[in-house]
């Protein structure tokens, strides 16, 4: 819990978010060699970070690399440890409280840094912040343990090489770097809540720690309308999580689930924040724009009662906003509802030579679902094998193959 807190703080002091890191984790190795005989202390936060800042004087020292400031933090902090370690844990917090949001903002950026690579960001974030070890980012990315280790190492080092600034950026890279933050908590929620590979649907771990992050994000950005769009997004699609798989695992499509089922703790944190997104200037986004979307299915009682015409329309602004082949497609599903499934197959059949959806599965699996309710069944079962050949996780292909067959077995009208 202490984690991310602690590595943030000692960033701020160490400017080596790698150095950073190894502090916390020598404080937190102490804590368990002297805890379970001298008790928890009354602040635990406060008693790692006076004992993390400790070992960071000492290696300042070591390395030669202390200025005066630090000198005159490390005499202060050895006299008080000799006088008495409790007010100084206590004095420490106190100091720590009015910089703690800020540095846990800035650690977010830093493992955001627009000098890695999007795996390395997703990584370096779960790492610091989301306080996943390297064998549970490996696990759930489905990728060896050494190669995410590497990642996370290369990561650090890039950092330093590069000089990154333990600081906000203001200004027009604010907007950048606050675009790829969001990005890879996103990035993060969406391969928790519908996997890319694999033999499971979802890994709510996964969306748990993108919620997490979320919701640090938008306490600590209350002025940014896509933080809280996002965070909106995020908790009204987990709220649909238990509903979204059988008692096999399989999958269970949208409109067929029992909403009963849908967690409405959830439903009213998403609501709350995508008011929040919507009252403020800029709050039309695009993360706003999907919240939107996914609190016009949160508030219809049943799938029949569904509001697909708003949906629609939302989803056209969004795609005036994005210009993004897969907002398209998803609005094309809308358009079907709205208005039928001759109308949307109309907008899909103009997506099928766009080169970015050339292997991506949900267009062969919405085409084929619109030519089957057209009674087109020969071309869908086609569809619908062509999908599964492209989705690399297991319990899609599944249902994918399953439509196909049944295709297959019904007369072409």
């Amino acid at each position: 819990m202490e984690s991310a807190r602690l590595i943030a703080g000692l960033t701020r002091l160490t400017r080596d978010v790698g150095v950073a890191e190894e502090l916390a984790q020598d404080a937190l190795v102490t804590a368990l060699e002297h805890w379970p005989t001298s008790g928890v202390p009354d602040n635990p936060g406060a008693w790692l970070m006076a004992t993390a800042k400790r070992r960071a004087i000492d290696e300042l020292r070591r390395n030669k690399r202390l200025t005066r400031k630090h000198e005159e933090l490390g005499h202060e902090l050895e006299a008080d440890a000799v006088s008495d370690r409790a007010r100084l844990a206590e004095k420490l917090d106190e100091s720590l409280d009015d910089e703690v949001g800020d540095d846990l903002l800035r650690l977010l950026f830093i493992a955001c840094h627009p000098v890695l690579s999007m795996e390395a960001r997703v990584a370096l974030t779960l790492r610091l912040l989301g306080g996943l070890t390297t064998e549970e980012i490996a696990r759930a990315f489905l990728q060896p343990e050494p190669t995410i280790a590497q990642r996370i190492v290369r990561a650090k080092r890039t950092l330093a090489e590069r000089g990154a600034r333990f600081e906000l950026p203001r200004g027009a890279e604010l907007a950048e770097r606050l675009s790829a933050v969001l990005g890879v908590i996103y990035l993060i929620f969406n391969e928790g809540y519908a996997a890319t590979a694999g033999d499971d649907l979802m890994r709510p771990g996964l969306c748990e720690d993108a919620l997490r992050l979320g919701r640090i994000l938008a306490e600590l950005a209350p002025a940014e309308p896509e933080a809280h769009g996002l965070l909106a997004l995020m908790e009204l699609q987990a709220s649909r999580a238990s509903a979204r798989v059988g008692p096999a695992g399989e999958a269970v499509l949208l409109l067929e689930q029992n909403r009963g089922r849908w967690d409405q703790l959830l439903i009213r944190r998403g609501l709350a924040a995508l008011e929040r997104a919507q009252a403020l200037p800029g709050g039309q986004g695009s993360y706003t724009l999907q919240a939107a979307i996914a609190a016009c299915h949160a508030r219809a009682p049943t799938a029949a009662q569904t509001d697909w015409s708003r949906i629609a329309l939302l989803y056209a602004l969004l795609a005036q906003l994005t210009q993004s082949p897969i907002v398209e497609l998803n609005r094309a599903v809308a358009v079907a509802m709205a208005e039928g499934p001759a109308a949307g197959l109309a907008i899909i059949d103009e997506l099928v030579s766009e080169p970015l959806l050339e292997s991506y599965h949900l267009l062969p699996s919405v085409r084929g679902d619109l030519l089957e309710k057209l009674g087109r069944k020969a071309e869908a079962g086609r569809e619908f094998e062509r999908a599964a050949s492209l989705t690399r996780n297991a319990r899609e292909r599944a249902v994918l193959l399953g439509r196909a067959a049944a295709c297959g077995a019904a007369p072409e009208s």
